[in-house]
């Protein structure tokens, strides 16, 4: 408890805005995946304003100079549909990846379609939307890693819901959160066996091309 906020409930819309602060903070690097976790749990299941404040008071308040959106270009609802509004429509330039005893990269400037789907045996698999078009806003990936591993990177604003399911391996459910207005909305479906499938959001680097794209960090 807090002594500003001593028994205040907390309503769905204070838990949101909690939420979506420790998503920018993992998303900046700010928290590694078990705090994140830990924390957003411990949001959803908070019934007092005060027991939402200590889940991110070591992270940067909104507006500051150093959170994110502040200085890397984030904009307004309508700056935000605009942003996005030109990287849809295009025609895919591929639909499927396959990866056995093997890898498959899908990433830069390519083109996303409605419905990607790709498999893994014994090898491993990237996609990452950062730079990409998209066929439409609304997209999905159904990903089935057996004995390997497919890693998945979202952009930073986007809405994004896991639905995947592990068996005796990792489906990964952090980056499931709401985007910003007009931004893609990635649904990623599917099954690990014995493998893992990992999805992240990562935010754009400052100063290329307006930052309007999602641009790599080295990964």
């Amino acid at each position: 408890m807090t002594k500003d906020l001593p028994e205040m409930r907390a309503s769905d819309a204070d838990r949101d805005a909690i939420a979506e602060r420790l998503r920018d903070g993992y998303a900046e690097g700010r928290l590694t995946t078990e705090e994140f976790e830990e924390r957003l749990e411990a949001a959803y299941a908070s019934r007092t304003r005060g027991e939402l404040v200590p889940l991110v008071r070591d992270l940067p308040q909104p507006g500051s100079d150093t959170a994110l959106g502040a200085a890397d270009g984030t904009q307004s609802a309508g700056a935000s549909v605009q942003r996005w509004r030109d990287r849809y429509g295009a025609t895919p330039t591929s639909r499927t990846g396959i990866a056995v005893m093997g890898g498959f990269v899908r990433k830069g400037s390519w083109i996303m379609p409605r419905l990607f789907r790709c498999f893994t045996l014994w090898g491993g698999g990237q996609i990452d939307l950062r730079q990409a078009r998209f066929e439409d806003r609304d997209v999905e990936i159904k990903a089935f890693a057996i004995m390997g591993g497919i890693d998945i990177i979202v952009p930073h604003d986007a809405e994004v819901e896991v639905t995947g399911i592990g068996i005796m391996g990792g489906f990964e459910q952090g980056a499931t959160g709401t985007g910003t207005a007009g931004a893609p909305r990635v649904t990623v479906s599917g099954l690990a066996l014995w493998g893992g499938v990992d999805v992240r959001r990562k935010k754009p680097r400052k100063g290329e091309r307006g930052e309007d794209r999602e641009l790599s960090d080295g990964s």
